[in-house]
């Protein structure tokens, strides 16, 4: 008898072997060590701020000074860090900061997945420009803009030798990194992994394309991204920039913060380029698949997508609704706080449920109801989804 390919690859997925996530580490306006963000998580004021970008003031999330001072302090380390862009430079910080923490040392071989939405989007945004100017572009001006910059270049400051793959599926990038390295574990090529995603899309040309597709963010208030908000009558997205990486491992581990045990993925036929269906049929069809046979009442949050826009918050919740039905478990994203950062969103999304599992307590949004309180948080399920109706979703548990 035949299986369809849902049910295949159900079964396949049912088979995993447990993967243990041994460290998470991130580069972003929350903070660079993980007591900073946690503190960060624990206030309700939106690190979103007015910052001038190209010949505009613009709401986005940016990195505080302090932080821009590490990243420089970082590209000053090595001449060859000079002509990198910041999207490498944060792939880098975060990453060094998560094999430290698992104790992964130059002699561990472990696969590296660092995708980007954009990619080198100020850099190629610079260099085209002098282009324009006078005909010509600098000598660093191709390597330097690649999408595989970012794995290569971590891979280079790591000393590691085992597999290094970049790539971009839009919004949902970072965990579709995640997704690799599982497959990567559970082929017997590789024990370890680290995947992630980072972004750094503050330039004037980004800006100009999501203000285009009339869904950034125009009114100045207290929240300027209400993201998971149903209630807002425009769209509220706003950008941010940073990176989130995790350590994958084989199996049990004693140092876990948490396991993978669950995986989802799929895209739909879309009618619009940038947009999914009103009750975003990918994002069913991930969430179901990451379920496999876990009774929907055992998941005790979602960290939603909720970019911030009325069709994308509304779609995903309408979905969640199908899947749940009356069993919704408590709500939360964090975009209305650091704004959404594209390709690393996912794992930014990851690093909060990793921590709210750590501590035992949720973290909401300050302008919704997150619905019934769970007296314990055993198991959580991440959402992104990405232009090109494509969908992934993750289930941690402790």
């Amino acid at each position: 008898m035949f299986l369809n390919i849902s049910e295949y690859l159900c079964r396949k997925i049912s088979a995993l072997t447990p993967v243990a996530i041994t460290a998470v580490a991130s580069f972003s306006a929350l903070g660079l060590d993980t007591d900073t963000v946690w503190e960060n998580y624990q206030n309700l004021k939106s690190l979103i701020t007015p910052k001038q970008i190209g010949e505009h003031i613009e709401w986005v999330c940016a990195l505080s000074d302090p932080l821009s001072e590490i990243k420089e302090a970082l590209r000053s380390e090595k001449s060859k860090y000079r002509n990198l862009d910041d999207s490498v430079l944060y792939g880098i910080l975060a990453s060094r900061k998560a094999v430290e923490k698992a104790g992964w040392t130059e002699s561990d071989v472990f696969g590296i997945n660092i995708g980007s939405s954009r990619g080198a989007t100020a850099l190629f945004e610079k260099y085209h420009q002098e282009f324009i100017e006078t005909g010509k572009t600098a000598t660093p001006s191709s390597p330097s803009t690649t999408l595989g910059n970012i794995s290569s270049w971590i891979a280079q400051d790591l000393k590691s030798t085992g597999p290094e793959i970049s790539h971009s599926i839009t919004c949902s990038t970072a965990l579709h990194a995640v997704l690799n390295g599982i497959v990567w574990i559970n082929s017997g090529m590789t024990d370890k992994f680290l995947a992630g995603g980072s972004e750094a899309p503050l330039t004037p040309f980004t800006l100009a394309q999501m203000k285009a597709m009339k869904i950034y963010a125009k009114t100045a208030s207290e929240f300027p991204c209400r993201s998971f908000d149903l209630q807002k009558t425009e769209n509220t997205m706003v950008l941010g920039e940073g990176a989130a990486v995790v350590c994958l491992e084989k199996g049990k581990k004693e140092n876990a913060l948490g396991y993978i045990t669950g995986l989802g993925y799929a895209t739909e036929a879309i009618t619009h380029g940038s947009s999914i269906s009103d009750e975003a049929e990918s994002m069913q069809k991930a969430m179901k698949m990451a379920l496999k046979n876990i009774p929907p009442s055992e998941v005790d949050v979602i960290v939603m997508h909720a970019p911030g826009t009325i069709k994308g918050d509304m779609s995903e919740f309408r979905a969640i609704e199908k899947v749940f039905g009356n069993q919704l478990p408590m709500l939360t994203t964090n975009k209305w706080k650091i704004g959404h950062t594209f390709g690393a969103s996912g794992t930014l999304s990851m690093e909060l449920a990793l921590l709210m599992l750590q501590h035992q307590k949720f973290i909401g949004t300050p302008f919704t109801t997150p619905g019934k309180p769970r007296k314990n948080l055993q198991k959580i399920l991440i959402n992104a989804v990405g232009f090109g109706g494509n969908a992934v979703s993750v289930l941690i548990e402790k």
